[in-house]
């Protein structure tokens, strides 16, 4: 096994590592939140408990991913498993924006129904301690991801920092709940639970409706515009420098991975060269994009006839 290949196994493995953990601690705040939420009578604490649930299992889905990825490519893949990534990352995005339209529309309801008042005591344990592990564990993740730079766990993180957002905003609600309880506020006490459960959906949709756009982006293979500027960039000034005609450059995105295509037209009275030369300027090339490992497919053409650009 070379070296690429050891560096992507351990990545992996460490990918791995951190979504068994994050699995691991999401069954626990939906377990928490389930419970809570049918002990305390709270549509927000029972929607934050199924949130988890289906958080759960799409980080399973990206644990499934990870280790694919890691894998060498076959006679049936031979780009590999990158399409895998932004598949999930739709999948996880269009469930959790379901799962938040479904949580608006059932708060809008009882909220027409007049709300419900659920126990207090239970539902701010529950939001305390939610909140705890739920930012506990994005500030862990986001901390082991700076060396690791995994898409998957990326994705993981900004699931959890939801999470925390909404178990912080549940934690607000419940404590002014208990203040408005001891102010002879009570007959608006039932409208608080349904009425955070409708902000909380407004304010977490646009980060899956964020994360599903850039999945979208990378399964319709769009071509992504800072990747296409720095090529024409490298390739423009490589022309220039080494006295070639022009230059076609084609670049798209596949999850973390990045293809590239280039095709360097020559003049047709070039002087022949060795293939070492065109080695060196390949790497020339390659060294001047950056981003070199596995993850980077590089394609790179010398050619006197223009059609072939």
């Amino acid at each position: 096994m070379g070296a690429i290949e050891r560096a992507t196994a351990l990545k992996s493995e460490l990918e791995a590592s951190l979504l068994r953990l994050s699995i691991a601690a999401t069954f626990l705040v939906s377990g928490l939140g389930v419970l809570f939420g049918l002990i305390s009578g709270s549509l927000a604490i029972l929607f934050d408990g199924m949130f988890s649930v289906v958080d759960a299992g799409a980080t399973w889905l990206m644990l499934v991913v990870a280790r694919l990825v890691a894998r060498e490519s076959n006679s049936k893949f031979q780009y590999g498993y990158w399409h895998l990534e932004p598949l999930v990352m739709a999948l996880n995005s269009g469930v959790l924006m379901m799962l938040l339209l479904f949580g608006f529309l059932g708060a809008i309801q009882s909220l027409q129904t007049g709300g419900r008042t659920p126990e207090l005591g239970p539902a701010v344990g529950y939001a305390l301690l939610s909140a705890i592990i739920s930012l506990g564990t994005w500030l862990w993740l986001s901390r082991q991801n700076e060396r690791l730079n995994s898409a998957l766990v990326r994705l993981d993180m900004k699931s959890w920092a939801m999470s925390g957002l909404m178990d912080a905003a549940l934690l607000l609600t419940f404590v002014a709940a208990l203040v408005m309880q001891y102010r002879g506020l009570e007959r608006w006490l039932p409208y608080l639970d349904p009425a955070i459960l409708v902000l909380i959906s407004l304010l977490i949709f646009p980060m899956p409706w964020q994360d599903a756009k850039i999945a979208f982006r990378d399964i319709f293979q769009i071509v992504p515009p800072e990747l296409d500027r720095h090529v024409q960039q490298v390739m423009q000034s490589f022309v220039e420098r080494h006295g070639f005609q022009s230059y076609e450059s084609y670049v798209t995105r596949t999850g973390r991975a990045r293809f590239i295509e280039i095709s360097v037209l020559a003049w047709p009275d070039m002087p022949p060269r060795s293939l070492e030369h065109f080695d060196d300027l390949r790497a020339e090339i390659g060294d001047a994009i950056g981003g070199g490992g596995p993850d980077r497919w590089l394609t790179i053409v010398f050619t006197a006839d223009p059609t072939e650009l």
